[in-house]
């Protein structure tokens, strides 16, 4: 599904809606914070967002219930994937620049996330199938095994 842009108004009453997923007009008059809208400004907004496919309606007698399309996460995805094309170049060296800048992050952040994110996985080794490979793979591990011995005989002798 497509995402579209939204408008300041339905991005702010959708930061209402996300909180309540599913719901009726009286539902989000309640949770809207003050100053409440008019009953007729939501109902316009919940209209104009069912369109661009934000809700989806179930009518149930005279009332509709409503119920969230898009999620919170995908809408933040979306805004911060045309933010980074539009402004910086799909660039994430310009993006931490911009944060470092700005005093959005420090450098403590950036080395705190590194070291949490990359992990060192230690390599499996494979086993041979045939024992010549393993005298082919492994020359001295033979060698080494011999020394042993016969350093252990020596001991015992």
């Amino acid at each position: 599904m497509k995402i579209n842009s939204l408008t300041h108004a339905e991005e702010q009453l959708m930061m209402v809606l996300w909180n309540l997923h599913t719901f009726y007009m009286k539902d989000v008059m309640e949770q809207h914070p003050d100053p409440k809208p008019h009953q007729n400004t939501v109902s316009t907004y919940l209209k104009i967002l069912l369109e661009k496919g934000y809700l989806s309606a179930e009518k149930e007698g005279r009332i509709n219930r409503y119920t969230i399309s898009v999620t919170a996460d995908a809408y933040k995805k979306f805004m911060m994937k045309e933010l980074f094309g539009k402004f910086y170049k799909n660039s994430g060296t310009e993006i931490l620049q911009f944060l470092l800048d700005e005093k959005m992050i420090t450098q403590q952040d950036l080395l705190t996330f590194f070291d949490l994110k990359i992990e060192l996985k230690p390599m499996e080794e494979e086993v041979p199938l045939h024992p010549i490979a393993d005298i082919i793979l492994n020359p001295t591990s033979d060698k080494k095994k011999k020394k042993k011995k016969k350093k252990g005989k020596k001991k015992k002798g």
